[in-house]
């Protein structure tokens, strides 16, 4: 393929991949997330396989439109999924521990690619094509393992006796996380729509996120490009991009713990965001290839420490449930459109990438002051709040009556709109 090819067939994954989160994400409760999740995962698992099988470059085309449209509610699917089982502010860890495998499975993409490339020949295919092959595999086995043991809402987890399931379901409640079962929510589109007009945490947040997806997307494409301007083989470039993603998964769990226990999404995102700052400029200032191998450290570490913190803070700033899961797939549209924007900054110009490292500094910085504004604008929010519960307990009492302000029902009803609802900052 020429390089043209390429960044077309990346960008057609996107298409469908930024439609269908939203559907999906709605669709999700009225399926059952543990229906939804396990057939996305099985079902992309087998068109992966299939890219392995491809003989043209419109078959490539087809496997990539159809990845694009499994995977682009699966990512979001899982996000608002576990956002219904963990309280708000013990949900980074947990974010971070599902993402940081993607840390991980760059690190062990590179040693199974290493070693899945001495299979080229057998059954007379290349090693490539094996590669997209066993990983397709393994994945739809898991896939379908899934169904057995993915739990359809935290009422119905397995393992909880009686009272630890009632002190469970209390716990997230009171913290306004999950779903509440006990209200009968119905889907409402003035719930999907407000999200535009009434939510401006999110659309605020989906500024950094898609910053953080043109530097993420980047490196996830490109990061063997990039590795193999060094100079070695094959597999010894693989083996290379193994130690940058080890790094960055402890790193993520750790600003994961501080973030979790301090309540600060948006200072653990924009921290970490200038820690790529340094990596970005070391690629465009020096052609030695250690120190450009270092800077890819930093790079990788900062960027992938940004996506817990950001999915996180995104997820715990939007209630009900149906807006919850509008917010967040919004949220990883524009991510995803940051993709889009990666896969042509890195068209040309390797092995230097010099246009799109100019860029990722731009967007490191840029990053780092989104995610201060909408801090500042939160603060503001919660001052706005607190004033507006004292009035009403002057002038109307705690409201905790049926059908009072402070009630149960009101409280699910508005969600993030709710006066005691606190924004995480």
């Amino acid at each position: 393929m020429t390089d043209h090819q390429f960044s077309v067939a990346l960008t057609i994954t996107y298409v469908p991949y930024i439609v269908m989160e939203i559907p999906m994400n709605l669709l999700m409760k009225r399926l059952g997330p543990n229906i939804t999740l396990p057939l996305m995962v099985a079902l992309w698992g087998v068109v992966t396989a299939c890219q392995g099988a491809v003989k043209s470059y419109g078959g490539l085309l087809a496997c990539r439109f159809f990845l694009g449209a499994l995977e682009g509610g699966l990512f979001p699917g899982i996000v608002l999924y576990m956002s219904s089982f963990y309280k708000r502010h013990m949900l980074q860890f947990r974010f971070a521990l599902m993402f940081s495998v993607t840390s991980l499975a760059g690190a062990f993409s590179g040693l199974l690619a290493a070693g899945i490339q001495n299979m080229a020949g057998d059954r007379h295919l290349p090693g490539w094509a094996w590669i997209f092959i066993l990983e397709g595999v393994f994945t739809t086995v898991f896939g379908l393992a899934a169904f057995f043991f993915t739990p359809s809402k935290p009422a119905s987890v397995p393992f909880l006796t009686d009272a630890e399931r009632e002190a469970y379901l209390t716990g997230l409640k009171e913290s306004w996380a999950g779903d509440n079962d006990d209200q009968k929510e119905i889907f409402k589109w003035s719930e999907v729509l407000g999200v535009f007009w009434n939510a401006p945490q999110v659309l605020l947040v989906s500024i950094p996120l898609f910053f953080n997806g043109t530097t993420l997307f980047g490196l996830a494409n490109f990061t063997p490009t990039i590795v193999n301007a060094f100079g070695h083989s094959v597999t010894h470039t693989q083996l290379l991009t193994v130690p940058p993603y080890v790094c960055s998964f402890f790193m993520s769990i750790f600003c994961a713990v501080i973030s979790d226990r301090y309540k600060m999404r948006g200072t653990t995102a924009a921290v970490a965001s200038l820690v790529s700052l340094p990596g970005y400029i070391i690629f465009l200032k020096t052609t030695n290839k250690h120190k450009r191998y270092g800077g890819l450290f930093l790079q990788i570490i900062g960027v992938y420490c940004i996506p817990p913190s950001l999915g996180t803070w995104n997820a715990n700033n939007v209630q009900p449930h149906y807006r919850r899961a509008t917010g967040i797939a919004v949220g990883f549209m524009a991510t995803n459109m940051g993709g889009i924007l990666s896969t042509w900054l890195f068209a040309t110009g390797a092995p230097r990438f010099h246009k799109a490292t100019i860029t990722n500094v731009v967007f490191a910085v840029g990053t780092s002051v989104a995610c201060g504004v909408l801090v500042l604008y939160l603060r503001w929010a919660n001052a706005a709040k607190r004033q507006e519960v004292a009035r009403l307990l002057r002038e109307e009492g705690s409201g905790t009556e049926p059908g009072g302000w402070n009630s149960e029902e009101r409280r699910h009803q508005l969600g993030d709109r709710h006066p005691c609802f606190e924004y995480t900052l």
